[in-house]
C-alpha cells in the first residue's frame, strides 16, 4: 500500500480565472444582442473622409461576394480609366460573377472639360441604375461618386431618390469617395469616415502598384 500523501492539486491562476469569468460575461452580453438581430436588409454604404482606403474597403467587399457566390457589379466614376489590380483580378477570373464598367476618363484637372466630366458620370449613374435594378445583382459598388457629387456632375436629389424609392430591398449599394454629402450619410445604414494620418505622397513618394491601384 502506498502511503504518500496525493499530490496536491495545481492551483489555478488568479489572473487567467479573471478572464475568463470577463470573457464568459461578455460572450453572454453580445449572444443576448444577436439573439435580437434576426431580419435581414440590402445596406446602403457609405466611405468616405480623407484617409486610404474608401475603395478598397469596397473592393473588400466586392471579394466577399464573389468567395459567396454573390453576384455583384462596380461602377467607376472619375478613375475609371486608370488600369488597376482590382479591375484585372475581377474581370479576367472573376466576370461570371461581378459586372465592371469603368465609365470614368479621370479627374477634372485632366479632362479640363466639365461637359464631358459630366457626360461620363450621367453614363455612369445610368449604368449604375440599371445593376441596382437588376434582381440578380446583390451588390453593386459605385466607386468614386461621391466625387461626382461633389463636382455636380449628378444630381444629389436625384441619387437619394432612386435609392430611397427604387433599390430592391435585399441589394446592398456601396459608394465611396471623399466629401460624402451629409444628406447622403443620413440615409446610410452604415457609414466610415477615414481619417488621414500619414501618407506617403506627402514625404515625396509616388502612389505604389498593389497598395495605390
Amino acid at each position: 500500500m502506498d502511503d504518500r500523501p496525493a499530490p496536491a492539486a495545481p492551483q489555478a491562476d488568479p489572473d487567467a480565472l479573471r478572464h475568463a469569468e470577463k470573457m464568459a460575461k461578455k460572450k453572454a452580453a453580445r449572444d443576448r444582442i444577436m439573439a435580437g438581430k434576426e431580419g435581414e436588409k440590402g445596406l446602403i454604404i457609405v466611405h468616405t473622409g480623407s484617409g486610404k482606403g474608401k475603395s478598397s474597403s469596397g473592393f473588400g467587399m466586392i471579394l466577399r461576394c464573389v468567395a459567396h457566390g454573390m453576384p455583384c457589379a462596380v461602377v467607376q466614376f472619375i478613375k475609371g480609366a486608370w488600369d488597376t489590380g482590382e479591375r484585372r483580378l475581377l474581370t479576367t477570373h472573376f466576370s461570371d460573377l461581378c459586372r465592371f464598367h469603368a465609365m470614368g476618363e479621370g479627374f477634372t484637372w485632366e479632362t479640363q472639360d466639365k461637359t464631358r466630366d459630366i457626360a461620363a458620370a450621367r453614363a455612369g449613374w445610368e449604368k449604375a441604375k440599371e445593376l441596382i435594378r437588376d434582381p440578380a445583382i446583390r451588390f453593386v459598388l459605385l466607386d468614386e461618386i461621391n466625387i461626382a457629387l461633389r463636382y455636380d456632375y449628378l444630381p444629389l436629389d436625384e441619387v437619394l431618390a432612386f435609392l430611397r424609392d427604387e433599390k430592391p430591398p435585399l441589394t446592398h449599394v456601396c459608394l465611396t469617395g471623399r466629401n460624402a454629402a451629409p444628406e447622403l450619410v443620413e440615409m446610410a445604414d452604415l457609414a466610415t469616415d477615414m481619417t488621414l494620418l500619414k501618407h506617403p505622397f506627402r514625404s515625396g513618394i509616388k502612389g505604389q502598384a498593389g497598395v495605390e491601384f
